[in-house]
């Protein structure tokens, strides 16, 4: 391990986690900016962005995915340029303390294993501070109208926002405060308006060929055959391969990497096993 990434772990180390959590659409992006001040910090991660005062500091919103397995992906960190990002952000300007809004503590300990923080030192369930009334009517609003809160001003995510920007609300705590700071966000993000996202067999065998069609070293494709389990897909792949130079167990490999990359950027899929039978060799 080198000094920098010592100096990193330190810094990460010492930010004090408070958990904010509750199922989805029960108001907690609405309260957020509010229990976090309440909590001794101005400094929230909310699904994938790490805002300030109503300012994004770093990351991109899991709102603008455009299924709702790849939000999933993009809330809790799974993709390494994003979770590098923010990662780097907390490192080079730690805060004292720092609130996570997640839909469970399970959500909660996966963010802060994949950023190197710390496990919470508090956590806050949204049933503390809302009666069920206001849940319920939360809940009532998310599923007729398919409507998120973000806890950004429109001016900060407009430009990287994939979807529909609905209005721009003051919280209820902004009396005195900047503009900025006190403002939510409604939108729509395109999952909501898309619903149950299915991809075709034969768009997953066509990206596969597409994929092993672009190595040079694939002479021909005898076979392509995979399984699904839950967004999951493991693939068995038979092919021929011209080896030019290289081993036919660096080219299996290389292979193996690029339709798990590819596979899992187009499709948002969890891709967990490429097996790959290499049938004839050419040299």
């Amino acid at each position: 391990m080198n000094s920098s990434n010592i100096n990193n772990n330190d810094s990460l180390n010492k930010i004090e986690i408070i958990a904010f959590v509750g199922p989805a659409g029960t108001g907690k992006s609405h309260r957020a900016t509010h229990v976090a001040r309440q909590n001794g910090t101005d400094i929230i991660i909310d699904d994938g962005l790490l805002i300030s005062r109503g300012r994004i500091l770093a990351g991109r919103s899991a709102k603008s995915e455009i299924n709702r397995l790849r939000a999933i992906k993009r809330a809790i960190f799974e993709y390494p340029d994003h979770r590098d990002e923010v990662k780097n952000y907390l490192a080079n300007n730690p805060p004292k303390k720092l609130m996570i809004l997640a839909t469970s503590e399970g959500m909660i300990h996966k963010i802060t294993s994949r950023l190197g923080l710390n496990d919470p030192s508090k956590i806050i369930n949204i049933a503390d501070i809302s009666s069920p009334g206001e849940i319920e009517a939360a809940l009532r609003e998310r599923h007729e109208k398919k409507q998120h809160v973000v806890p950004v001003a429109r001016a900060q995510i407009e430009h990287n926002f994939a979807g529909k920007l609905v209005s721009q609300i003051r919280a209820f705590f902004s009396k005195g405060r900047d503009k900025d700071e006190s403002s939510n966000t409604i939108v729509k993000p395109l999952f909501s308006f898309n619903g149950k996202v299915t991809i075709g067999t034969e768009a997953i065998l066509a990206m596969c060929r597409k994929l092993l069609e672009l190595r040079n070293h694939v002479k021909k494709i005898r076979s392509i055959e995979f399984e699904t389990f839950d967004d999951k897909i493991e693939l068995n792949i038979e092919i021929d391969l011209t080896l030019a130079n290289h081993s036919a167990l660096s080219i299996a490999r290389t292979l193996q990497r690029k339709i798990r990359m590819g596979l899992s950027y187009f499709t948002g899929m969890d891709v967990r096993q490429v097996n790959i039978r290499v049938n004839e060799i050419f040299l």
